[in-house]
């Protein structure tokens, strides 16, 4: 098989990865799951042979650094490339993007999620592990806003993943690497480009979080992602980002930005395969935002739990939600409980872990 037929495989299969190396056969990601694609190992030469048809004009990079990002366009699916050398052979991570934009209500969010769209302003933040659906969430929200409203959508991705078809807004799409230099840079530069909604697709270093901070308090809707499992690390993980000395300010600019957080985690699904979401959602009200603003961070989960008269929800309870409507597992539901979402009120045989569906409060 070569690349092509490997990609009309694994999209086949519901794939959400491809993985080549030397010496092994080639692997796919099915529900989460690494699988075998086929039997036969890859040669060194057949990895070689990839590494050269996929990097094109950019195989001197990839000799000369090691590794190398690509957004390509294989057997007509859309992917995020990485090639990269380990033990002196190439290697590939090949992400099978959606060309599909979903609607919301299809990825089983929440209601109040829809209202996301709707801000005219603030910080609104996605956060889970890769692989948690967090694009896909971004970009059914950013097709809300382009058929409901006339405005002008901005995003900064590595790599550009969905394609958006402009409706009633206007949309530009700018690439890492490609169209600017860094997240940073392009945000910078965002300021002076008339957006009313930007995306930032990762909010990781100091200038970049700053930088969505001030375009959030000047008016403008940012989306961003952050690689955290609840609301409380996220802000944490924002704070803690800067240096000791300038963390109160931060605290302050955040619990006046800040409009919402939702983490997101995908599941294996009891029956028919598949996966499910789970999801954790903090909007932001007074009592949240003093206790950003006084580092009460670790309070933040009870806020959340007496807060649910506004669409806030716990990660614990959306889990236990799942479990006793039947769509996962007692088991999946106590590795999930234990993979590091803060539960309100202690650990997770708070939650009663291990008892039958009726004994979990409503």
């Amino acid at each position: 098989m070569n690349i092509k037929e490997y990609i009309e495989k694994a999209r086949g299969d519901r794939a959400s990865d491809l993985h080549l190396a030397c010496a092994l056969p080639p692997k796919y990601r099915v529900d989460g799951e690494i699988r075998d694609l086929e039997p036969t190992p890859l040669t060194a030469q057949q990895c070689m042979e990839v590494a050269q048809e996929l990097a094109g004009d950019s195989f001197g990079q990839l000799e000369a650094v090691g590794e190398l990002d690509l957004a390509l366009t294989i057997a007509g699916v859309r992917c995020r490339v990485n090639l990269f050398r380990q033990q002196g052979f190439y290697s590939a991570a090949i992400r099978l993007l959606n060309d599909h934009i979903p609607q919301l209500e299809e990825l089983g969010l929440p209601e109040v999620v829809r209202e996301f769209a709707s801000y005219n302003q603030g910080l609104v933040l996605i956060t889970g592990e890769t692989g948690s659906g967090k694009s896909t969430t971004l970009a059914a929200l950013l097709n809300q806003i382009n058929h409901t409203q006339r405005l002008h959508i901005l995003t900064l991705e590595d790599p550009v993943e969905y394609i958006y078809t402009p409706d009633l807004c206007l949309i530009n799409q700018r690439e890492v690497g490609r169209d600017t230099m860094s997240f940073a840079a392009g945000l910078r530069a965002a300021l002076r480009e008339d957006p009313d909604v930007i995306l930032v697709g990762e909010m990781r270093d100091l200038d970049t979080i700053q930088t969505a901070l001030t375009a959030a308090e000047t008016g403008h809707l940012v989306f961003g992602t952050v690689h955290t499992n609840s609301a409380a690390d996220s802000i944490d993980r924002i704070v803690d980002v800067f240096p000791a000395q300038r963390q109160q300010q931060i605290r302050l600019q955040l619990s006046m930005t800040l409009k919402a957080v939702l983490s997101q985690q995908l599941l294996p699904r009891t029956k028919g395969g598949g996966r499910v979401l789970a999801c954790e959602v903090m909007k932001t009200d007074d009592a949240i935002r003093n206790l950003i603003r006084e580092g009460k961070t670790p309070q933040i989960q009870n806020s959340i739990q007496t807060s649910g008269s506004i669409g806030n929800i716990l990660m614990d309870r959306s889990l236990q939600n799942l479990y006793r409507s039947g769509a996962i597992s007692l088991e999946t539901m106590e590795g999930a409980l234990r993979s590091g979402f803060p539960q309100a009120g202690g650990s997770p045989t708070s939650v009663g872990l291990g008892a039958r569906p009726r004994s979990f409060g409503r």
